[in-house]
């Protein structure tokens, strides 16, 4: 942390020094202003953990993790005849913490951070984790690095879909409202009506908990008919193990 601040401190104190040289030593109360970023790589943790860190609008990371922090230092110097005079500010880093359904935010001095890092723990006893989840499977992630490695992967979803008239071409594609958890998709070819079938999801990044934040959804296609959409909540689809609907195809008058 001291490193990173003395990083900081020679940046401004280099730039201000530039600016110094081309003034006349009789200039009085001029004041000039020089900023800059340095980032600390801070462990940022959180009881409960599995809780995303947000700076600034950008995600961080989600909890236990280590993550750079940015620290914004704004020195101001003021001409006095041959004198100069500099006053440099650090400001204070907000972080937010959100999980399950709950966003806390604290704000830290950079100069306090230490060895330690950040430790926070939610204020809201009202936090309760959702007892639908089995044990344990909140936080975990299906990924291809630790496929097959959770409960979601694993259950299997019965898919069923027909049209009037059969033979529609059914594209699918996964809409994602927490996209830094879970990738939005472009559209991939299913098959055509009448379709059926039963298998895994294996969306990246998707959990029980994030799964009320993401959409499966269906476009049925056929030449001469109007193209029409149906979209699935995938936590709704885990609940009752099937997605299935039926398309009354529209002719183009």
């Amino acid at each position: 942390m001291k490193n990173s601040f003395v990083h900081v401190f020679m940046v401004l104190s280099v730039g201000l020094l530039l600016s110094s040289c081309g003034l006349k030593k009789t200039l009085v109360n001029q004041s000039y202003t020089a900023t800059a970023t340095s980032y600390v790589k801070t462990n940022i943790t959180s009881d409960p953990v599995g809780a995303m860190v947000l700076c600034e609008g950008k995600v961080l990371g989600t909890t236990p993790c280590v993550a750079n922090l940015p620290v914004t230092a704004t020195a101001v110097a003021t001409h006095n005849g041959a004198n100069v005079n500099t006053e440099t500010t650090v400001k204070p880093v907000e972080l937010l913490f959100v999980k399950g359904g709950v966003t806390e935010s604290i704000t830290v001095n950079p100069a306090t951070i230490g060895a330690q890092g950040i430790q926070y723990e939610f204020k809201q006893a009202a936090y309760i984790n959702d007892p639908t989840i089995a044990s344990g499977e909140a936080e975990k992630r299906v990924s291809r690095e630790n496929a097959g490695g959770t409960a979601l992967e694993r259950t299997i979803i019965r898919w069923y879909f027909d049209s009037n008239p059969q033979g529609v071409r059914l594209f699918w594609r996964v809409i994602s409202s927490v996209p830094d958890e879970v990738k939005n998709t472009n559209e991939l070819y299913l098959a055509p009506t009448p379709y059926e079938e039963t298998r895994s999801f294996n969306i990246l990044g998707l959990t029980y908990e994030n799964s009320r934040d993401v959409i499966i959804e269906v476009k049925a296609k056929k030449n001469g008919y109007m193209d029409q959409v149906k979209r699935f909540n995938v936590r709704q689809a885990i609940d009752q193990q099937e997605i299935s609907s039926f398309f009354e195809m529209v002719k183009v008058e």
